[in-house]
């Protein structure tokens, strides 16, 4: 007797037909454009925009169904490939785990955050030589990226700083902080070796900022970011980051445009992270965060077109590349599985290994101790499987959606805390839903290089183009 598997690969079926057979599974999808519907091959991301009045035709026997088949099988090779094929290349080290703020939406617990401990200059210095001999063993091509992450890594700065000075030749160094305590002298530190650097502004004044980024007598701090925001004007690998919530959604427009002002050239719009009760509690509507969202989107494009000068929103840049060149996005969280453990992992200040800082806090997903346990085993352990292993295909509703390979129904880590299991879509699939029908506006009005970085495709192939008639 055959096996399903084998009778499935050998069924007669030409493919000649769309949605039956072997044919492809094409879904119309409504992208509130005047004239053209998304049609999109969920499986492989295969996607195309065809004009209303020619969708019959594309179900009745058009030539894109025969135009797919022969490049079905590459597509469906580069998915495999991108989801399941990559290696860590990045950790985000956690070198202490103490914040001088108090942020309302922090998915750090406050406990740790407010007596937590340091790591050493002598033991973030073994972690880094544990680091580099993994990697050794796994990059070829480029040098691993260590990315300072908090809590707030300079409050660790002397130990870090000694870890940035021996290994400069082995990583690629990066710091995210809250910039309160970014002076001169560090900031030059940072500069002269080369550390990018990414800061936190969640708002255009100090009322919108100050409302959820408060130090721990809940003092705002916005007038000292402003400052380290103009000492940075001409640093070329600055990137800013505003956490969006119920608090400042409705200033979006006004943000982009102080970033833009500012010279700031990449900038963040992250939706919250829902991980912990204090970021569900300020977590804004889906429908009404899309809004918001979006008319930032078209101030950024309007900024563009005045001054010449673009303002590019990373994340929404990253769900426009995941459509146009899946392999080429820069950013692994809105991807199924994500980029945690997989891509990326996290180092507590204890030593101990998590798929992602969001999962620090939660002990149950810790995969083992960088001093005391084989890294390689710590990356196969049970506890990086679950987070590796968490595919769309397994979440409902996400299993038949059209975009789920543009959205990946992040984050597990909140998906976990919320739902009690990370089999259970992420926090904000209404607003995936709207990005992805405006990339398609985007991309259907021949806009969406505005949005993008320059050069973004320099070293793509275009491996397939089809003309809808």
């Amino acid at each position: 007797m055959r096996s399903t598997r084998s009778a499935v690969r050998c069924a007669s079926s030409r493919g000649d037909w769309i949605n039956s057979g072997n044919g492809p599974a094409f879904q119309p999808i409504d992208i509130g454009h005047p004239d053209y519907m998304g049609v999109l091959e969920a499986d492989t991301a295969f996607w195309s925009l065809v004009r209303k009045e020619n969708l019959p035709e594309l179900f009745t026997g058009g030539s894109l169904a025969r135009e797919y088949a022969g490049r079905a099988e590459l597509f469906a090779e580069e998915m495999q490939a991108l989801r399941f094929g990559l290696k860590p290349s990045a950790v985000y080290f956690n070198c202490t785990e103490r914040c001088n703020l108090n942020c309302s939406y922090c998915y750090i617990p406050e406990k740790m955050r407010r007596y937590g401990r340091h790591m050493e200059a002598a033991r973030l210095l073994d972690a880094l030589e544990i680091l580099g001999n993994h990697f050794r063993q796994t990059i070829e091509d480029r040098k691993p990226q260590i990315i300072f992450h908090g809590a707030e890594p300079l409050m660790n700065r002397e130990a870090m700083f000694a870890g940035i000075r021996a290994y400069r030749d082995v990583f690629r160094f990066g710091i995210q902080t809250n910039a309160v305590l970014l002076d001169r002298e560090t900031v030059g530190f940072l500069k002269e070796h080369e550390v990018s650097i990414g800061i936190s502004i969640d708002g255009p004044d100090m009322q919108v900022s100050d409302r959820t980024r408060v130090n721990w007598n809940a003092e705002g701090v916005f007038d000292k970011l402003k400052s380290v925001l103009d000492e940075l004007r001409d640093q070329s690998n600055l990137s800013v980051i505003c956490t969006v919530t119920s608090q400042n959604m409705r200033d979006l427009t006004r943000l982009v445009e102080f970033y833009h002002q500012a010279g700031v050239e990449v900038c963040m719009l992250n939706p919250v992270r829902c991980t912990l009760e204090g970021a569900r509690q300020i977590k804004p509507p889906d429908e009404e965060l899309a809004h918001h969202y979006l008319a930032a989107l078209d101030r950024t494009y309007q900024l563009y077109q005045e001054t010449g000068r673009k303002l590019i929103v990373a994340n929404f840049a990253n769900i426009i590349l995941s459509i146009v060149a899946p392999s080429a996005r820069r950013l692994m969280c809105d991807i199924s599985p994500c980029g945690a453990g997989r891509c990326f992992f996290a180092l507590a200040p204890n030593g101990d290994v998590f798929p992602c800082s969001e999962f620090i806090g939660l002990p149950a997903f810790t995969g083992g101790n960088l001093f005391e346990s084989d890294l390689n085993q710590i990356l196969e352990s049970e506890p990086f499987g679950l987070v590796k292993g968490r595919r769309v295909e397994d979440i409902i509703p996400c299993r038949s959606c059209a975009i789920r390979h543009f959205c990946g129904s992040p984050c597990p880590a909140e998906a976990f805390e919320m739902g009690g299991t990370m089999q259970c879509p992420g926090a904000f699939c209404g607003l995936y839903e709207q990005q992805v029908r405006y990339a398609l506006r985007l991309l259907a009005d021949q806009k969406s290089d505005a949005y993008l970085w320059d050069g973004w495709d320099h070293e793509t192939e275009n491996v397939f183009q089809y003309e809808q008639i």
